[in-house]
């Protein structure tokens, strides 16, 4: 299993990012996908999830209305727009998948939103 973010950046207050996720070693369209974020000092937190068929999703109150999860089952990739960025969502940014009782994280995209 592989999970590979990329899209990260320095992006100004206001700004937009989307950040992905390529998937592989497993079948990507049956398994629902996490983000999460790390920001110094702090503990990772949810951030979004979607579900397999992507039907269903999840945000955690300070991204809702700002990030949207969305997911492409044809290129085992999952994507996190993000707009109306703010200092705070400074982070590194984390995919997640669960198989089972294993659970596989990517290596992270560093996100740094300052003027």
């Amino acid at each position: 299993v592989q999970l590979v973010e990329s899209g990260g950046g320095l992006v100004q207050p206001g700004g937009s990012l989307n950040v992905s996720c390529a998937a592989s070693g497993f079948t990507f369209s049956s398994y629902g996908m996490t983000w999460y974020r790390q920001a110094p000092g702090k503990e990772r937190e949810f951030i979004a999830r979607i579900f397999a068929t992507g039907g269903l999703r999840w945000y955690a109150d300070s991204v809702k209305g700002r990030f949207t999860i969305s997911r492409d089952n044809v290129n085992n990739t999952v994507y996190l727009q993000m707009n109306s960025l703010k200092p705070e969502d400074t982070a590194v940014y984390y995919c997640k998948v669960d198989l089972g009782a294993q659970t596989f994280w990517g290596q992270g995209t560093q996100v740094t939103v300052s003027s």
